[in-house]
């Protein structure tokens, strides 16, 4: 049996090394999370993740806990679970991409579909939904954030599919969309995310209220919390709850909230029993018994949508 050898400390791995490190680390990151989609690992493999994260030394969110660079410049050790560092004042990192792979599973994107990332940061996971929405879909962008709204809109240049808007992630979509997929905790969802999602279409949102500093992170970051797929049915919102996580914390008219809505979703994930959530009610009245949480015009229900 014969061994390609490593290249050299000094030498980087050769585009075409990269183009198989790619598939490796696609299939890799869907395995961790047990999902398993041919499209997914595609788009993971398509898109260069170094081409997002600026120039090397590379910072990443260390294991061990706070903030250290890379020991290499080259691109291939990019191509790992791990969160690289977009901000580190304020805790905005490039996520864990078999998290991210799994929030994709959930919002099942198909060629075609109008899709909203809200909380795009430096644009790759962006990248991938443009893989996955294809020629003729389109990816509307949204980052509150100017210096990495720019880094995005340069990084996706040559994606004709994405537009990258800096703005308030409140404010969109700003018509139907297929999908839209959030990167930030909240402890509501926006109006828009909700009434604004076409027929079939799905949210993916990563819901908790902020917590304790986190030690060698700057920013605001959830404590505990859970990604939930919410999907527009004929007669109501179903909602499966994907994930738990920790995610940096919305900013901008989202990072402003009732004081009394969040201790009772503090609570409510405190108490347990989200895993029993089938459903959202929105904006009509909800039966308290029948609700994991109920906060002033929304309730996640334990029941399930009527046929």
């Amino acid at each position: 049996m014969t061994f390609l050898p490593s290249p050299p400390l000094d030498q980087n791995f050769s585009a075409d090394e990269l183009a198989i490190v790619r598939r490796a680390y696609a299939r890799q990151m869907l395995a961790l999370l047990g999902v398993e989609d041919g499209r997914i690992e595609a788009a993971f493999a398509a898109v260069p993740r170094e081409r997002f994260l600026g120039d090397p030394p590379w910072t990443i969110l260390s294991p061990f806990g706070g903030y250290r660079s890379l020991a290499s410049a080259d691109p291939v050790v990019t191509y790992q679970d791990i969160l690289f560092a977009l901000d580190p004042a304020r805790g905005v990192n490039n996520g864990s991409p078999s998290l991210h792979a799994k929030l994709f599973q959930a919002l099942a994107v198909k060629a075609g579909d109008r899709i909203v990332h809200v909380g795009a940061g430096t644009g790759y996971y962006s990248a991938i939904l443009s893989e996955l929405v294809g020629p003729t879909g389109q990816v509307t962008a949204i980052e509150f954030d100017a210096t990495l709204a720019d880094q995005a809109a340069r990084a996706l240049a040559d994606r004709p599919n994405v537009t990258v808007i800096c703005g308030d992630g409140a404010a969109w979509p700003q018509a139907p969309a297929n999908g839209v997929y959030v990167n930030f905790g909240v402890i509501r969802p926006a109006d828009r995310w909700i009434e604004n999602l076409a027929p079939g279409g799905r949210l993916v949102f990563w819901l908790g209220g902020p917590g304790p500093q986190r030690e060698g992170m700057g920013g605001r970051h959830s404590n505990g919390g859970a990604a939930l797929a919410v999907e527009r049915q004929p007669k109501g919102y179903a909602v499966h709850p994907v994930s738990t996580a920790h995610f940096v914390c919305a900013e901008g008219d989202l990072a402003v909230g009732d004081e009394a809505e969040a201790e009772a979703l503090a609570k409510a994930f405190s108490d347990g029993g989200l895993d029993k959530v089938r459903s959202l009610i929105w904006k009509r009245p909800a039966v308290p018994d029948r609700c994991w949480f109920a906060g002033a015009d929304w309730a996640l229900s334990t029941d399930e949508i009527a046929d």
